[in-house]
């Protein structure tokens, strides 16, 4: 139904911390051996500053090893831990950046963070830009606040692929979009790729900025690049908290232009090296009224996690799943029971239209899954997507359901099991007086919160 959106925990940790903060020891591993226990902080190894999850795989990779480390007291040690061949270290840690997260200091025109509203907690402020972020979880990084160091580091420890943040390679453009005090990501990039490390980019498609000749010249020079496995190219989102932009390619006839730009790369592509390498996102699909390619047009989904390929994966998981599907349709039409989906506005018609395949067209059985296409009434502008929703605009969209199963995605809620604006799924359930129950947002989640329904003893919460 949706990727996870990443926007960050309720609370950072702190910056500039000691070391990486062990967060459990296996009892019995080489690290309870050494003393160490939750709490603790390991500083170094075999004289090696760590300043991240990275450092310790590379400089903790043979046995044995010595480790300069701080108990939960603050007293500090120095000890050596060994293993056998094949077993782990037996220790985790709390985060996988040790020292301070770094930070975006462009001023891209588009940023959607310097959009949010005032009064949001402080983490969703937090603008990422950090090298070892984009190996380790897939987040997009711009290059622009990279040294000679840090090149020099990814190189030596061969952190790829990794995720970037292209947008236009026409230096003027890149002034105008990107706003960076000093630009050197494209020769940076190019020092990457000529070094053997392996790029997934992304153009962020600003309408009159860069897309037509700029988008093609932008296409040519990463075409030329080793190391480019794939293109995303998304649409410009905005929210009603700016006055920079009041369009994107929410228009039907500015999305398939975009889509039969892509189409002659796409082509050349295919027919060059067997894959399609430019994609694009879903909503130039949906907004256009365009077909969903199937799932071989997009590669291995490189790019999947950048919401290109979603509503694909998702229909063909349907697909999938017809059979029990139908048969969840139909015992839920037996125990008079409806379940309501809640997802975003950009995918409903899609979704709705599988699940009414699956429920042999407009039979009384299908009619008993219901997609609820929430509006993002909180944000505003064209963010359509579900893991963008608040818990403020679900309560409201849920008024009234009293007598459905509400299913909720997991994308909507971040890891400590809130929304944007800090509301539990407790919350909802009482605000809205809805029996809402939380699935994971696949087909799978959708088939348990259906069996699920049938549940009759399951009461409604009081609303609140």
């Amino acid at each position: 139904m949706s990727a996870r959106a990443q926007y960050a925990p309720s609370e950072q940790p702190a910056s500039g911390a000691r070391g990486g903060a062990v967060a459990s020891v296996l009892p019995g591993g080489a690290g309870a051996k050494a003393g160490l226990s939750a709490g603790s902080s390991i500083v170094a190894v075999n004289g090696h500053r760590i300043r991240d999850i990275i450092d310790w795989w590379w400089y903790a990779d043979e046995s044995p090893v010595r480790v300069d480390w701080i108990d939960p007291d603050g007293a500090e040690h120095v000890s050596e831990l060994a293993r056998a061949p094949g077993q782990g270290w037996g220790i985790d840690f709390r985060e996988q950046v040790f020292d301070t997260v770094r930070t975006c200091k462009n001023r891209c025109a588009f940023c959607f963070m310097s959009q949010l509203p005032p009064g949001l907690r402080r983490a969703l402020y937090l603008r990422d830009d950090d090298y070892r972020l984009s190996f380790l979880q897939g987040n997009f990084v711009t290059l622009t606040n990279l040294g000679d160091a840090d090149v020099s580091r990814i190189l030596e420890q061969r952190l790829s692929p990794l995720y970037v943040s292209v947008h236009a390679t026409d230096p003027d453009v890149r002034r105008r979009l990107i706003c960076a005090n000093e630009d050197r990501a494209l020769e940076i990039l190019a020092r990457l790729l000529e070094g053997g490390i392996s790029i997934h980019a992304q153009i962020v498609l600003v309408p009159g900025v860069n897309d037509g000749e700029v988008l093609d010249r932008t296409l040519a020079w990463l075409a030329e690049q080793d190391g480019v496995r794939s293109v995303g190219v998304v649409p410009l989102g905005y929210t009603r908290f700016q006055a920079e932009f009041s369009r994107s390619y929410e228009d039907a006839e500015a999305a398939l232009a975009v889509l039969e730009q892509l189409a002659g790369w796409q082509t050349r592509s295919r027919e060059r090296t067997g894959v399609t390498w430019v994609h694009a996102a879903d909503e130039f699909y949906v907004n256009a009224g365009a077909e969903i390619p199937d799932a071989e047009h997009y590669d291995d989904f490189p790019q999947y996690e950048n919401g290109i390929g979603l509503v694909r994966s998702f229909l063909d998981d349907i697909e999938r799943e017809r059979t029990a599907l139908g048969g969840a349709m139909r015992t839920l039409e037996q125990a008079g029971r409806t379940v309501k989906l809640v997802t975003g506005t950009l995918a409903a018609p899609a979704i709705s239209r599988a699940l009414e395949s699956s429920g042999n067209d407009r039979s009384s059985a299908s009619q008993r899954v219901v997609v609820l296409a929430v509006s993002n009434q909180f944000f505003g502008g064209n963010v359509s997507v579900a893991g963008l929703l608040t818990g403020g605009d679900i309560v409201e969209a849920l008024q009234g359901e009293d007598d459905a199963v509400c299913l909720l995605p997991d994308v909507v809620l971040n890891a400590d099991g809130v929304t944007l604006d800090d509301l539990t799924l407790e919350d909802i359930r009482s605000r809205s007086g809805a029996d809402v129950r939380l699935v994971s947002s696949d087909v799978s989640g959708l088939l348990s919160g259906m069996l699920s329904a049938v549940d009759a003893h399951h009461t409604p919460p009081a609303r609140k």
